[in-house]
This record gives C-alpha cells, structure tokens and sequence, in this order.
C-alpha cells in the first residue's frame, strides 16, 4: 500500500471509528457540583490545605494551620464572645480526645499570635475509604438528596455514595445542634463546619475533657438530679421534633454538674422517619437502665410515661 493511502486509511478510521454515546442533559438540568469520589466541598477543603502546606510564609507561633473561619459555615447567633472570627488567628493541634468509627476528636487550641487563645474540639470524620457508618440505614430515612444519582451512588455504598453519607451526617449534625443551642438545649455550642471537620466548644476545664456521664459515680441525690437534666433534655428534643438517635450514657457529658449531650449525627426526625418513635423509646429505655443499674428506682424514672409524655410533646399521640 502506498504511503498516502495508508495515511489516507488512518484518517479513515480516526474520523468514523464510533464514539461513546453521552446522556442528553435537558435544559433545566442544574449544573453537576460533584464529582469522581470526593464531594466538591471537600476537594475546595483538600486543595486549600495542600495550598497552605506549600506556603512560604510561616505559620507564626509554632501553628499548625491558619484559621479556617473564612470558608466554613459558621455557628448561630448570638455568638458566644469567645469566638475567634479574626482571619490572622492560627490554629494549634493539642492532640486526640477521642476516636470513633466514624470519626475522631481532637483538641485544637485557636488565636492569634501571642494570645492564650481558645481551646476548641474539632470532629473530623474519616476519608470515605475507611468510613464504618452502622446501622445507618435506619438513620437515614426521611433525609432525601434533589438528584437521583446521589440516591443512588449512597444506596450502593460505593465511594462516591460513602462520602456523600459523611458529609450528610456532618451537616445533620452541626444543623441539629445549632438548632438545639438556639432554644437552649445542653449541647456543645457548634463553631463552625468546614468540609467534613466540625469545630466545637470545648466542655471541659484547660485541657482536660468533661467526664462521660458512663465515668461518673453520684451519690443518690446527684443520680436524682442528674435524671431530672436527663429528662428535660428528652423533653425539650421532643418539642423540636427531634430523638438522639443512640442515647447512652456515653455521649452524655457531665460538665461542672450539668448534662451536656454530644454526638448527633444520626440525630432522628420523629415525624419524618418512620421508624421515629422506635428510636425515640430506645433512647428513654438504654438512658434510664444505666440510672436503674447505679441504684435510681423505677418510679422515679417512669419509662412508660416518659415516653408517652415524649410523644404527646412532639405532637404524635
């Protein structure tokens, strides 16, 4: 074959050769903001923190990272004085307070150079390639993604699917507390949520953490008072709508003698979930066996009517 009918060939084939078939996108079709396996929040956070690891410029104080007060989403007012919104303040990793299966605790001090700062708690959930979400089905039912692909990809649990669940448990949780610190519930006040990472008050004194309410040891008049917190904490998530989801007396906190509660990402709507009420008498019955088993009687505690007083305050009866 001569040359140019060999080229000729090639262009042939390069020109007719089938291309992949795309799917039409209708007019109305928004836009994708996400894609491959990262969310696109999470790529913006990732590419910002890769910028800062380059820098020349050097984190003043012997700090980690620059505040990311910036580009996060910011807790509710009014805000407590002891935020640091300044842009110039720094960010210094104390260490881990906690690890989960679903994400871990640090303790992250923030100010500006040559302060004393603030010592806050930062929640960071894991890459979606380790993220262990149990029992989330349940959890997630009445909360609804707008495109279907989303649907999808978090039913199949793929990649994909995983972290997007991540990012939604994130953003349940920081919503629903900073629902709940608004009408004055006894929960940690939600800084600010930046990608997966959610920055919260810090309950404890310096650096040491408040105990879990599982740590504690009252005496007989204390268990009772802090059974009464115990119960007008219920009393006021009910009148919200909401249940905890997975009460224990490990994401309960005892925090200079009050009742804190931590931990909402699988927070529950009770109306919107169908299996709402479920969750709501599981959370009074798992709470007040451990009063049962530190020596609090059972007429006190009323598990029964507890429950239909939960129930009647959200609205259900």
């Amino acid at each position: 074959m001569r040359k140019h009918d060999l080229e000729d060939s090639h262009a042939f084939e390069k020109t007719d050769r089938p291309r992949r078939s795309r799917r039409a996108r209708f007019d109305d079709e928004p836009e994708p903001t996400r894609g491959g396996r990262l969310t696109e929040a999470e790529r913006v956070r990732l590419a910002r923190l890769r910028e800062d690891a380059y820098t020349e410029t050097a984190i003043p104080g012997g700090g980690d990272r620059w505040s990311t007060w910036d580009e996060a989403e910011h807790g509710p007012h009014p805000r407590p004085d002891w935020v640091i919104t300044e842009l110039a303040a720094v960010d210094t990793e104390l260490g881990i307070l906690k690890t989960g299966k679903e994400a871990d605790v640090h303790l992250v001090r923030r100010g500006l150079p040559d302060t004393e700062g603030t010592v806050l708690a930062a929640k960071r959930y894991r890459s979606g390639e380790h993220r262990l979400f149990h029992r989330d089905a349940g959890y997630l039912e009445g909360r609804r993604m707008r495109r279907s692909r989303e649907m999808r990809a978090m039913e199949s649990r793929s990649s994909f699917g995983r972290n997007l669940i991540a990012e939604q448990w994130a953003v349940a949780e920081f919503t629903a507390l900073s629902r709940l610190w608004t009408v004055g519930a006894p929960v940690p006040y939600p800084v600010q949520r930046d990608g997966t990472e959610i920055l919260l008050e810090f309950l404890g004194d310096g650096e040491t953490a408040a105990p879990r309410l599982a740590q504690v040891r009252p005496e007989p008049e204390q268990l009772r008072e802090l059974w009464f917190q115990t119960a007008a904490m219920l009393e006021l998530l009910a009148s919200q709508g909401l249940a905890h989801g997975d009460l224990s007396a490990y994401n309960l906190l005892v925090h200079r003698e009050r009742i804190m509660v931590i931990d909402l990402p699988q927070v529950v709507d009770i109306v919107a979930n169908p299996g709402g009420l479920e969750f709501l008498a599981r959370d009074v019955r798992n709470i007040a066996t451990w009063f049962h088993s530190r020596g609090l009687p059972e007429r006190l505690t009323a598990v029964p009517e507890l429950i239909e007083e939960l129930r009647e305050i959200a609205g259900l009866r």
